[in-house]
């Protein structure tokens, strides 16, 4: 058992793992009974994602009490837009690991080393948003875009989407070094070495942190709760929807927000 004290990482993905919108916040309970909101951004003047006032109270209270690490696949310009209550993060984690934010500020030397990894493994960014478009129909595919010039993804009308397309498209993609997966209305095309886990980890080597705790609802966080000695997933997502697990990786019920509060919980108790 590591002893209480350990210098500790907490790296967390943040959309429906802390931060929530209007429509995944999961609130069960009658109106009277749910729970005080705060909007921790904004898009196009509108609010758009929030946490429970219970969550943003732990959250800021981790935030004093170790180094949090928000880790997520948004780009730099979408991170941005974000307002967690607390201490601002020294540290950040965007584009799925491709970036690494040091007080707000983008580390060049890890983008260079990132793209030096997918250089040597990958088949280049535009031969496969070449390849993810010409398969994509018009009847179910809404946007597709790139992200930080590191990868791309369809977001796309899931009721229409056909059977075993994904799986097909995965097969391809497998062979060029890159992997996809579908997640919510989004199919995404990551080369295999973007990954989070790799940026938590040498996170962890500047910091000299001993332990890393980890959260997330995605496929795309799978590696960093194995990254992790212990690690929490909601009990919605994708990961859920799969019965996805592993031994330091506890499945917790709680789904939405509640769930949110919950994985903050946990990870005050852990360091």
């Amino acid at each position: 058992m590591t002893p209480r004290g350990t210098p500790t990482l907490v790296a967390s993905d943040l959309d429906r793992t802390l931060i929530y919108s209007a429509a995944a916040l999961d609130l069960r309970m009658p109106d009277a009974d749910a729970p005080r909101l705060l909007c921790v951004e904004v898009y196009e003047s509108r609010p758009l994602s929030y946490m429970t006032e219970t969550a943003a109270g732990l959250l800021g209270e981790l935030s004093r009490a170790a180094a949090f690490v928000p880790v997520t696949t948004r780009t730099r310009e979408q991170y941005g837009r974000i307002r967690l209550p607390g201490p601002a993060p020294r540290y950040a984690i965007c584009a799925n690991g491709g970036h690494l934010l040091v007080d707000g500020v983008f580390d060049p030397d890890w983008r260079r080393q990132v793209a030096a990894r997918i250089a040597a493994a990958c088949a280049p960014l535009a031969e496969v948003r070449d390849r993810l478009s010409a398969a994509a129909d018009p009847a179910w595919l809404l946007k597709e875009r790139v992200a930080e010039d590191l990868f791309a993804y369809l977001v796309v009308d899931r009721a229409l989407l056909p059977d075993g397309w994904v799986k097909d498209v995965a097969e391809w993609a497998d062979g060029l070094g890159w992997a996809v997966s579908l997640q919510g209305r989004k199919i995404y095309a990551v080369p295999k070495p973007l990954t989070k886990s790799a940026a938590v980890r040498e996170l962890a080597r500047r910091t000299g942190a001993e332990r890393i705790l980890a959260a997330g609802d995605s496929l795309l966080d799978a590696d960093l709760l194995l990254a992790a000695h212990r690690a929490w997933r909601p009990g919605h997502g994708e990961l859920a929807d799969q019965g996805w697990t592993a031994p330091q990786v506890e499945a917790l019920t709680e789904t939405g927000a509640a769930a949110g509060e919950e994985i903050l919980r946990r990870f005050l108790a852990g360091v």
